[in-house]
């Protein structure tokens, strides 16, 4: 994983972890242990399906620029989809309040975007400007 990928994981995961601490307190407060237990869940949730993309799309980055756009994508339609026959499949569960555990994931992968947008704002991206500096050569 190349440095500017691992800052974007770590700028990105540490700040949903934070959250995602507050998030298991306020739903334990508002929802018992079911609500902090599906808080709790959503959060490994959200940090694995978002770091796993993250690896997946440094890796194919050192492939080349199109196989990197196309593991975002694929990644991204990985993701929505297992998150939506996750919150499916545990409909009918009552070990964990299942409406915090969905509105503790959509708050947490938007914290996670956010995260990610300010940090890819903060880096400086290399710019190659060879052939302007060709055509101004004397």
């Amino acid at each position: 994983m190349q440095s500017n990928d691992a800052r974007m994981l770590r700028g990105a995961a540490i700040p949903t972890a934070v959250v995602g601490v507050g998030a298991v307190l306020i739903a334990l407060l508002a929802a018992g242990a079911k609500g902090a237990l599906a808080a709790a869940l959503a959060a490994v949730v959200v940090i694995a399906f978002f770091s796993i993309s993250a690896v997946v799309v440094s890796w194919a980055g050192k492939i080349s620029a199109q196989t990197m756009m196309l593991a975002a994508l694929a990644s991204y339609l990985v993701k929505i989809l297992a998150v939506m026959v996750l919150v499916t499949a545990m409909d009918g569960v009552t070990i964990w309040n299942t409406k915090v555990f969905g509105w503790t994931v959509i708050g947490l992968a938007l914290l996670w975007i956010a995260a990610e947008f300010r940090v890819a704002l903060k880096q400086r991206p290399y710019i190659d400007d060879t052939e302007n500096a060709l055509d101004r050569s004397p």
